[in-house]
């Protein structure tokens, strides 16, 4: 009797060791990423008796290690005459600690924009500081000097103190290989990510400006665009938001948005009520808004049309502080929920998770002989951004943005939405094909898109260097619905990628 009852205990401790060692295999690694977000403000001396420009800027930056970091960053006018100028760029630094709290810091953004008429040039530009900064815990602030130079035939140049503020912004991550694996939440919770989650959204919509003061009173402007908002508490939220114009006026205008904001869930969570209240840039396409500054109060409202995925419409005012330009906001999009990062959440329960790929991708494009408005062509280049979140393991929804550098066409802008697919991994799980198609708003810099809509198909390749990062090549065609840009195009870039964990109920 006590052989078989050791017999027994023996088989019953193997089966669970191979239990346990199948479920640690079976979760994915969990990978912590140190990063962190950054409003800074500068007061750019502009060339003659103009007036300053009033600069401020918004970026996400990852830590590389522990003493570097690199990221993007947008720029735009909120002062001076230049409303509807903006930048996009990317940023290289280090950061040195002199003591635990005070550290110095360095770096230099490039990137490329313009725009308002200003003297940018082809757009391309640097932005090198050095500052020094004091961490608070929760937050920490620099200040120093910086300098300014739109060197692709621009004449803006400009020594000047800028001063910014930091906040940590981490998050866990899986490999991009992981994405769509699914696991219940009890051996989700029983591995290193079983803690709180934090919940997000993106959203994709299209909206509307009736300008009721200012210029182009009484026109609707027509937009496309998107938001992204994080959670801080259950309720309590930060958003960023960008859109472009696409229809009622010339091409050109665009703002971008940031603020906060307090949800309030009914209808068993079937139904949010959203009150926000932003502030940021915006201008362009002939909309003056003197210096650039607007403020945004929004209501929107939210229905659930299938798992985590919402329909929304909202109602709210876009104005410049002084109401020189005041119009109705009004629009429609979707909207997609993610409760990431952990297991756990105190507001539901959840069943499982599933790992949800993202591609941050940074790249150039290059534009050969774009059709200008005078009725000429000339090549320009510019920096894009974009994001992609997968539907699935192949199909994805893009976003991107992208701003002239190079070519006489520094007000330049695009803001296009569409749908990609990813093929397999080949070449020994090196290499993947994709193919997408996106359409927006695009305008400025002289290049002829009408009214601002653009459609843009390309195909390509991604050629993986490390887990995380892969190269990136493109080719495609761009053409302007009423405008005579219709050229093709090619891209070359850098691609970050991983798994973010999503649960579900």
């Amino acid at each position: 009797m006590l052989t078989n009852f050791l017999k027994r205990t023996l088989m019953l401790g193997c089966i669970m060791s191979v239990h346990f060692f199948y479920a640690q295999q079976l979760v994915p690694s969990k990978k912590e990423q140190k990063a962190f977000a950054q409003i800074d403000f500068l007061p750019i001396k502009m060339p003659g008796n103009e007036v300053a420009m009033d600069y401020a800027g918004i970026h996400y930056n990852a830590f590389l290690n522990d003493w570097s970091y690199a990221g993007l960053g947008f720029y735009g006018a909120v002062g001076g005459i230049r409303g509807g100028f903006f930048t996009l760029g990317v940023n290289l630094g280090v950061r040195h600690h002199i003591t635990k709290s005070l550290f110095v810091d360095g770096g230099i953004h490039f990137g490329g924009g313009g725009g308002a008429a200003a003297p940018d040039g082809g757009g391309a530009f640097i932005l090198p500081h050095l500052n020094l900064g004091y961490d608070f815990g929760k937050f920490s602030a620099t200040a120093g000097y910086s300098y300014v130079d739109f060197f692709d035939g621009g004449t803006i140049q400009s020594s000047q103190v800028n001063v910014a503020v930091q906040i940590p912004l981490n998050f866990s991550h899986a490999s991009l290989k992981n994405r769509e694996m699914r696991l219940d939440e009890a051996t989700l919770t029983a591995s290193p990510w079983g803690l709180l989650g934090k919940r997000a959204s993106l959203l994709v919509h299209l909206n509307n400006l009736r300008v009721t003061k200012g210029s182009y009173t009484g026109r609707t402007i027509r937009l496309a665009g998107f938001e992204f908002n994080s959670y801080f508490t259950d309720n309590f939220f930060y958003f960023i938001k960008a859109d472009g114009a696409y229809h009622g006026i010339r091409a050109g205008y665009m703002d971008i948005l940031v603020g906060a904001g307090y949800h309030l869930s009914m209808n068993k969570n079937r139904t949010n009520l959203l009150a926000k209240f932003g502030i940021g840039a915006g201008g362009g396409g002939g909309v003056d808004t003197k210096g650039g500054f607007l403020i945004y109060p929004d209501i929107s409202l939210e229905q659930k049309v299938y798992d985590n995925l919402y329909l929304s419409i909202n109602k709210g005012y876009l104005m410049s502080p002084d109401s020189h330009f005041v119009s109705s906001s009004y629009g429609i999009g979707m909207k997609y929920y993610v409760d990431q990062g952990g297991s756990k959440s105190n507001q539901k329960a959840f069943s499982e998770g599933v790992f949800k790929g993202i591609e941050v991708i940074v790249k150039h494009d290059y534009y050969p002989g774009a059709q200008r408005d005078p009725g000429y062509s000339q090549d320009m280049h510019q920096i894009a951004m974009q994001l992609n979140f997968f539907f699935n393991k192949y199909i994805y929804g893009a976003g991107q943005t992208a701003f002239a550098n190079f070519g006489d066409a520094g007000a330049y802008a695009e803001g296009i939405v569409g749908l990609g697919v990813k093929s397999p991994m080949l070449l020994n799980n090196r290499a993947s094909f994709f193919a997408q198609v996106l359409g927006g708003a695009a305008g400025g810099g002289g290049i002829s898109t009408g009214q601002g809509l653009i459609f843009k198909p390309s195909v390509g390749l991604n050629y993986e260097v490390f887990d995380a990062l892969a190269l990136r090549a493109g080719v495609g065609y761009v053409k302007a619905r009423g405008g005579a840009l219709n050229t093709h195009f090619y891209n070359f870039g850098l691609s970050y990628r991983f798994s973010l964990l999503s649960m579900k109920k």
